[in-house]
Order: C-alpha cells, then sequence, then structure tokens
C-alpha cells in the first residue's frame, strides 16, 4: 500500500517552513516575528523551539478563523501589527506566512503597504514579508529565505566599509559562538547573519526581556552592501536563495562559499580563508586545536571502522556530517534528508563511494525528501549501528535497538541541546568522540553475546568434524550389527563422543598411556542427543536435577498446581529483575513492599543471596516443597542468574521442586537447559493467541538485539509462547498457563487461548483478574468482576482443567498460600523488626484491616474475606503488615446460625485496628464492629489511599 502512494509521507524528515523562518528572524535584534494564519502553527513553533533551546519565546499571531480564511485575512494582520508594536515595540517585523495564508492567495506586501500609509508609528520600523508555507519547503527552506528576505527588504547602505560578512545556515547558538570567537581571533570586523548565541542561548536574567535583545542589528545588516567580502557558510544555495549572491549581483561584493566547517578539510578551509582576509598568521590556538583533533581521530580510528552510519537531517548538516565520517573512515551507509535536494545525491556519492570501496560495501542510500518510516526501513536492511541525527530519530533508536548520537534541530528528550557543538576543530572533536563512543560502547556490551554465538555450542552434536578427531573422545562408527549381536547392554558414557564421521587417521599423534577406542553401534540404536562435558559449577551428585521424583509426584506437594496441596510452603526468589516485553499492564517499578502482586518485591537477590536467603527459610518455615523464581522481571531474560540459583540450591537440596514463571519469549531457547536443571513446573504468562488482540497488550518486545512492536511484536512473542510450551511437555514437564482476563480486549478471546494451550499439551490453566497498576497505559481500564472471571473459569473448565486458588503472589512470596511471610525473611524488614524491638518505647501507629483480593485495590465484601490485610499507617504512610486469616463471615444460608461464633472470632484478630475497609459490608456484621470501637470504610479504591483516607477521618 506504501508502495503504491508514494506521495504519503509516514513521520516526515522534516519540519515546516516557517519554522526555519522563525528561527532565522530569531537571530535579529529586537525583531519580533508574526505569523499570517491560525493560532496553532505558532503554538506548534513556539513549542519546538522552546523544549530545544530552553528559552522562552515569543511569536505573534494574526489568528486566522474560518471568516479570514473565506473572505481574506487583511484586518486580522493588520489587528496584529497594531497590537504587536503596541506590546513589543519592536526595531524590526518579520511577517511570515503559512500554508493557509498563501492557499488563499494572501498578498502581505500589498498589506504592510497599506498599514504603513494608516499606521504612522510603524515608519521607522523595517518591516519584512517572508512568504514561507509549509507545503513549499522545509525548514531549512524557510530558514534560508528569510535570510534572503531580510537583506533584499532593508534599505542597504553602499558606502565601502571594509567589513565581512558571514553569513550562516542553521547552527547551533554553541556553534555560532564558536564562529564569533575565530573570526575575532583573526581580528576581523565581520557582520555575522544571523546571530542566535545569545537570544536562544542566554545568561540568567531575573526580569524577562519580550524581544530578543541581542543578535544582529538592523543598522549592520544596512552595511552589508559596503562590505569587502562575504562567506557564506551553506553547500546548497544553488537550490535555495543565497545572500552572497544577491549581494554580489546588486551590489558587487565578491564572496565565497563554503561548506560548514565541520570536516577537518572544510574547517582547514574556512581558516585559510579567514587568515587570506586578515592578512594576519594563523592563531596558535587555533593550530594547538587541529593538533588536538587530529589526535582524537588517530585514537577512534580503530573503532570507526566498524561504524555503519545513518545521518539524517537538514542538507547542510548531512552534508557536512558525512564528511567528517568519510574522513575517518566510518561508512555513512545511509545519507537522508527530508528537504527536496537533488543536488545532494550528486555531492556525497564520490564522498561515501570511496570508503565504501575500501570495505567492499556496494549497499548504500543517499536519500532526499524522504520520511523516518523509510529511514528505518533502511537502516534495518543495511545493519545500520550508529544513527546521527536530531531527536526525531529516536524512535527509530528505541524500535531497532540502535544508538542516537543527537545534534542539529530539534533536541527534545535532552537538555542541552542548543549547546552541541559541530563547527570547528573543537565542536568536530566532540561529535566524533561520541559518534566512535556510541561504535565502542556497542562493542564492549555486545562481543561477549557474538562470541558466545559465533563460537560455543552447548549441544555437542554440532561440534565441527575436525573437533571430532579430539583423542580425549572414544571414537564410535555408525554401522549395522552383525547378526544375532545383541546390542542391548552397550553403554555410552558421559565422556563419550558420539560421531558419524571418519576413521582414525592413521597418522594420529597419540600421547603415551591414551587409548582410543574404535566399536560399532548398530542403526537404530537411539542415541542421546546430548552428551555434556560435566560442570564444574554443580558438584557430582547423585541425582543433581533432583529427577528421584516424576513431575507428577512432585505435583502432589505444589500450593500453586494442587489445591489439596494448601499446606505446602513455597518460596519465590527475585533474581530476575530484567524483562524483554513490555506489558500494558505492567510498570518496571518492583521495589514495593507495601503491594502485593506479580513483579514486585522489596529487594533483588544475586544467586548467592538467594541461596543463603533458602538456607535460612527452610529451617523457619515447615513444608517447603517449592522453590519458584518469578520475577520481578522475567526469569529467562535473566537466564545466566536463574541458572546460577537453581544449580547452587539442588547442592543444597536434592529434592525440592523447582518451578519457573516466565512470559515465553525464550521459552524455546532454554527449554533443554531448563529441563536438565531439574525444573518440573513452568507457567508462562500468555494472554492471546491472535496477534491483533496481542498488539493491544503489548507495547514491545526485545528479542535477538531487536525491538519489535505491534502485531509483529506479538506474533513473535506468541509463536516463541506456542513453540515453548509444546516442547515442555512433549519432555513431561508440567506447565500452567497464566491468562490475565482484560476488559474489551481479550476477555472474549480467552476460550480461543485456553482450547489452542490445551492443544499444545499445558497442564491447567490460571485465569486471573487484571490488577491495575498505577502509571501503567491500563490503569485505569475497567475491570472485570469476580462474577465474571468465574463465569469465565467455569465455561473454560469444559476445556481443560482451570485453578481456582491463586492470590496472585508477589516476586518475593514466602509461605504457604494465603499467608505470605516474605516480609518476615526481607532483610530489610528484619532491620527494622530488630529496631523496634529496641526502641519499644517507640509511638504505635494506627491498624488498619483491609478486605482485598487482589492486594491492590480494597474489592472484596466483608462476607467473603478468608483474610484481612493489616496496614499501620504512621507519619503520613500507609505500610503493610501482615496477612490475617479469618473464617469467611457468609459461607451460605446453611451456617447462618453460625455467624455469631465467626464475628466473634474476626473481632478477635483484628481487636487491635481503628478501622475496616471493605468494598461493601451487611449491616449486621457493620453494627457489631462499632460496638467494639472499630469504624467501617466502604470504597472501591488503591489501598494505600484510602488507608489514608480512613486515617484522616478517624483523627477528625
Amino acid at each position: 500500500m506504501r508502495e503504491a502512494l508514494v506521495n504519503l509521507n509516514v513521520n516526515p524528515c522534516k519540519m515546516c517552513m516557517p519554522m526555519g523562518a522563525v528561527t532565522a528572524c530569531y537571530g535579529i535584534k529586537k525583531c519580533m516575528s508574526i505569523l499570517h494564519g491560525s493560532q496553532g502553527c505558532s503554538t506548534y513553533i513556539r513549542r519546538h523551539m522552546a523544549t530545544h533551546y530552553n528559552e522562552p519565546v515569543d511569536i505573534a499571531s494574526s489568528s486566522l478563523t474560518e471568516e479570514g480564511t473565506v473572505y481574506g485575512g487583511e484586518q486580522n494582520l493588520i489587528k496584529g501589527l497594531k497590537n504587536l508594536i503596541t506590546i513589543y515595540q519592536p526595531e524590526v517585523i518579520a511577517v511570515e506566512t503559512t500554508c493557509l495564508a498563501e492557499t488563499i492567495g494572501e498578498d502581505i506586501e500589498r498589506i504592510i503597504d497599506k498599514f504603513r500609509s494608516e499606521y504612522q508609528e510603524a515608519r521607522d520600523i523595517e518591516i519584512i514579508p517572508i512568504p514561507s508555507a509549509g507545503y513549499a519547503g522545509t525548514q531549512f527552506e524557510g530558514y534560508m529565505k528569510a535570510l534572503c528576505q531580510i537583506v533584499k527588504h532593508v534599505k542597504m547602505e553602499e558606502e565601502k566599509n571594509g567589513k565581512i560578512n558571514v553569513v550562516t545556515s542553521p547552527l547551533s547558538p554553541g556553534d555560532i559562538r564558536y564562529l564569533k570567537e575565530l573570526l575575532e581571533s583573526f581580528s576581523l570586523d565581520y557582520i555575522l547573519l544571523p546571530d542566535l548565541s545569545e537570544n536562544l542561548d542566554g545568561v540568567y536574567q531575573p526580569d524577562y526581556e519580550k524581544l530578543p535583545a541581542k543578535g544582529t542589528d538592523i543598522r549592520d545588516i544596512r552595511k552589508m552592501a559596503g562590505a569587502a567580502f562575504t562567506i557564506e557558510l551553506s553547500s546548497f544555495t544553488e537550490e535555495n536563495p543565497s545572500v552572497a549572491e544577491y549581494l554580489y549581483e546588486r551590489y558587487q561584493v565578491p564572496y565565497e562559499k563554503c561548506n560548514v566547517p565541520v570536516s577537518l578539510r572544510d574547517n582547514d578551509k574556512l581558516v585559510k580563508l579567514l587568515g587570506k582576509l586578515s592578512g594576519g598568521k594563523i592563531p596558535e590556538k587555533l593550530k594547538k586545536e587541529r593538533g588536538r583533533f587530529l589526535d582524537a581521530m588517530v585514537d577512534a580510528h580503530k573503532y570507526n571502522g566498524e561504524a555503519r552510519a545513518a545521518v539524517f537531517g537538514e542538507p547542510d548538516f548531512v552534508y557536512s556530517t558525512v564528511r567528517l565520517c568519510v574522513e575517518n573512515g566510518i561508512l555513512p551507509v545511509i545519507a537522508a534528508t527530508g528537504s527536496k535536494c537533488p543536488s545532494l545525491r550528486e555531492k556525497l556519492r564520490d564522498e561515501i563511494k570511496e570508503v565504501a570501496d575500501r570495505y567492499f560495501c556496494t549497499d548504500y542510500e543517499i536519500l532526499d525528501d524522504t520520511d523516518f518510516k523509510t529511514i528505518e526501513e533502511k537502516a534495518g536492511e543495511l545493519s545500520v549501528n550508529v544513527l546521527i541525527g536530531n531527536s526525531d530519530g529516536r524512535r527509530i533508536s528505541e524500535k531497532l535497538g540502535i544508538e542516537l548520537v543527537r545534534r542539529s534541530f530539534p533536541v527534545h528528550d535532552r537538555v542541552g541541546g542548543q549547546r552541541l557543538r559541530t563547527v570547528g576543530y573543537s565542536g568536530a572533536l566532540t561529535f566524533l568522540d561520541d559518534i566512535s563512543n556510541v561504535i565502542l560502547a556497542g562493542k564492549e556490551k555486545g562481543f561477549r553475546k557474538e562470541a558466545y554465538d559465533k563460537y560455543y555450542h552447548e549441544d555437542q552434536e554440532e561440534v565441527n568434524e575436525e573437533k571430532q578427531e579430539d583423542i580425549g573422545f572414544m571414537k564410535v562408527l555408525k554401522k549395522k550389527p552383525a547378526e544375532g549381536k545383541d546390542t542391548s547392554e552397550i553403554e555410552i558414557s558421559e565422556n563419550v563422543k558420539i560421531t558419524e564421521g571418519r576413521k582414525i587417521p592413521e597418522n594420529m599423534q597419540i600421547p603415551e598411556g591414551m587409548k582410543v577406542h574404535e566399536m560399532q553401534i548398530p542403526e537404530d540404536l537411539e542415541v542421546p542427543k546430548r552428551m555434556e562435558a560435566k560442570r564444574t559449577e554443580v558438584p557430582a551428585k547423585t541425582d543433581t536435577t533432583g529427577k528421584s521424583k516424576t513431575p507428577e509426584e512432585r505435583t502432589k506437594t505444589h500450593p500453586c498446581f494442587n489445591c489439596s496441596a494448601h499446606d505446602y510452603a513455597r518460596m519465590h526468589l527475585p533474581i530476575a529483575p530484567k524483562c524483554n516485553i513490555s506489558c500494558n499492564y505492567c510498570v518496571r517499578k518492583y521495589d514495593c513492599p507495601n503491594e502485593s502482586r506479580p513483579g514486585v518485591t522489596t529487594q533483588v537477590l544475586s544467586p548467592e543471596e538467594a541461596c543463603e536467603k533458602y538456607r535460612e527459610v527452610k529451617k523457619k518455615v515447615p513444608k517447603l516443597s517449592v522453590i519458584g523464581i518469578a520475577g520481578p522481571g522475567d526469569a529467562l531474560a535473566n537466564f545466566e542468574e536463574t541458572k546460577r540459583t537453581l544449580s547452587l540450591i539442588r547442592q543444597e537440596d536434592e529434592e525440592v521442586t523447582f518451578c519457573l514463571s516466565t512470559n515465553g519469549l525464550m521459552l524455546p531457547q532454554y527449554a533443554g537447559e531448563l529441563i536438565r536443571l531439574g525444573v518440573s513446573h513452568v507457567t508462562v504468562t500468555m494472554n492471546a493467541v491472535d496477534p491483533k488482540i496481542g498488539a493491544q497488550i503489548y507495547r514491545h518486545v526485545n528479542y535477538m538485539g531487536n525491538s519489535y512492536f505491534g502485531e509483529t511484536a506479538a506474533a513473535i512473542l506468541m509463536a516463541n509462547q506456542m513453540a515453548g510450551i509444546r516442547m515442555l511437555a512433549e519432555e513431561g514437564i508440567i506447565c500452567k498457563v497464566n491468562i490475565v482476563m482484560i476488559k474489551g480486549i481479550n476477555d472474549e478471546h480467552i476460550p480461543d487461548v485456553v482450547k489452542k494451550v490445551k492443544e499444545l499439551g499445558a497442564s491447567i490453566t490460571n485465569i486471573m483478574q487484571l490488577i491495575p497498576v498505577e502509571g501503567s497505559v491500563f490503569e485505569n481500564i475497567p475491570l472485570v468482576s469476580n462474577q465474571e472471571i468465574m463465569a469465565m473459569r467455569k465455561n473454560c473448565g469444559e476445556t481443560m482443567k482451570q485453578m481456582y486458588h491463586c492470590k496472585q503472589c508477589r516476586a518475593d512470596a514466602v509461605g504457604v498460600l494465603g499467608d505470605d511471610r516474605s516480609l518476615e525473611f526481607n532483610a530489610c524488614h528484619k532491620e527494622e523488626t530488630e529496631r523496634a524491638a529496641e526502641e519499644k518505647t517507640e509511638e504505635k501507629g494506627v491498624y488498619v484491616a483491609v478486605a482485598t483480593k487482589s492486594g491492590i485495590l480494597v474489592d472484596q465484601h466483608f462476607g467473603q474475606v478468608s483474610e484481612l490485610y493489616i496496614y499501620e499507617y504512621r507519619s503520613g504512610a500507609a505500610c503493610f503488615k501482615e496477612r490475617r486469616v479469618v473464617d469467611k463471615y457468609c459461607t451460605g444460608s446453611e451456617e447462618c446460625d453460625l455467624k455469631e461464633d465467626k464475628i466473634t472470632a474476626i473481632l478477635k484478630t483484628i481487636s487491635d485496628c481503628k478501622a475496616v475497609i471493605v468494598m461493601r459490608i451487611g449491616e449486621a456484621p457493620k453494627a457489631k464492629l462499632k460496638e467494639r470501637g472499630i469504624e467501617v470504610f466502604t470504597t472501591y479504591d488503591r489501598i494505600e489511599a484510602s488507608v489514608k483516607k480512613a486515617v484522616a477521618e478517624l483523627k477528625m
């Protein structure tokens, strides 16, 4: 579709023409811009400029409405000019047009003349018309046109003055400050057009100045016609208005055009030209700067040869940056601008080809009038590893996992964009360092993984044939057995290499005492797929993988997979902080002692700390049968930590059951490892089997070093989940599938998920309520009720077994289900407990009992609670203390006579609480609670907020 619509831009690599015109005019002293168009245009430009330059930006607007659009906007513009003069009292007014004004054919020069004749106060003000329709070009064209319009409409003084005109294409205020220092170092008397150095990167001032107080004075601009020479720093004035050419044609001012001085050769050219114009020597300071730049080029060359860059932005920025890159061995495989600039290809073809030929590279792209969608596609195709340009490229950076070196305009996601340097020896040096450091950082981060993937083959079957001749292995030749030969007693030990290779070479050198055997094995003999070397991290023991029990036998004592095992305890070890997918119901803020939900913990442990904690818990928690890894991120996104933890604990306990929870993205890759580690139970959270639905649930997926979004991300995730579940199920591993029920998204799709996972071999599904997490995309999504959850479980129960007793536990949960003792064993909590024991006289907080099912919200009826969460309010904070088990007040009409005994027991359990917070409560228990001085509050809100409100009302 996109290829057919050739005029369609997806995420344009440009901004509008008025943006550039306004920016140029901000370099003129006491100049005020007014946009002839709708108010939205000025707001858009102010926002872009203010967030990049971090300075207040004033832009007036004629505020064209529907009436002005139909009948003409003359009166709007005249009224706007009057107001502007009254409020700002400028010396220069730039009138920039917009798409709307140009579309309806507004003659702004005529309107300005009429205004001058009718409004005498404007006679001493320069009013400059700048046609700048957004569709007529980009900010680059707007910038260059504004400069030319200024020079053309100012009344010039032709008297010779010996000054040097310097006209620049768009540069940062930091670069313009450097240019001024450079010109002053040659003692040149210059006129710089425009001068943004102070107006858009000023000093702190207590009082706000409405007008740009600095910049190029209009009186100096008038003297440009009498200058001795003009230097124009731009490579693309053939396709855009040229101030230098205009001054030469009209006033015979000689000129020379120079590339923006970023590369070494372009800096050298400008410095030589300035030396020639000044008649003096090149300052010693500049020589040192050049030498330092050369030294930096040498320092970085060994890294730059690996760079494949995508350079994008305004034409002059792209051209000058590419020239810097090729000088330093950086291959720009993409040079792209959003401007219509056919000469870019012409100018850069030979530049890039020279370095590409050295790398035997034939694929690179030079693009004009392009968009970020095209740049993104090409970046993937051409293996780009560094992006160079403005912050609008950050989405490509995030999506493809390629670092972005930020330069040019705009930079919205960092501060200091107005001070970023590219110009001059010193500016180019810092620019080059930033590029080289991206390559170096990527090398430091990635080379181990690349080496691992390239050279390490865990499955010994895949070792090269050449390796099969190693004399440390027994040679096995695959042949038919002799007739009647019994092969049932053939044993293959762990240090035998099974091959189908050649016979041992006759000339092979074998050390003395080393025996090499050849034997025949039948073709139908089942040879184990893996022959692993012994691992040093797990000492040889009987049953090091805990296989003395089958997974089915272990299920009998697994409380999460068997509701009859409720008196057995489990322990979750929070050793996996990283996650490789982004779910819309999740926030990666896992450090929370007060919430009880998956993905939160009070601390992340190292494998060694986890093993030590296991020893401690095992002593104090009876019937501890299961060790689980469930976050706070994803166990397989932290596989080395997971592997190390399970290995260490298996040395301590050969019988404990290993359980693991994952999103399933890396399951196919690590399924075999999990089996070898002795994991018998795996839970996979799988919310959809349709990529269209999955795309609404997952923001992005990071897989094999790349980031994927939308349906592509969902499809990759689901394919891996399904493949992984099937692999585990075929090996006899018990698989549970968690499904988060999300109203309006996957609630009607869940039966399809259940059917699919049953086909894959899963044993049970657990349909869970969404827990709204503050700050997540789904924070305010409507929740399904308990009745809806139960109805869905009942419906899906006809397909396969359902889980009804899930507590949606924390990543550091300890104990039996319904009695989480994690805080008891948390290091921080223990310190607090010890401190509290020492300070018995410390003032006690207010205790509040909360009826909650999710651990996040007050979401349960008092009559249905089997446990109450106890919170303590102290010093403005609500802190979770513990859970207290109670008998349900209401279990059915046949037990109504027992309610009196039950409420008495509940009252005793929460006798130290000042209040109870519930979603709903009957009048009878409410009255009983109030009799005991316990206030009752009903709400449906987050627990912490509810506790604070309740305590505030208690104190009133």
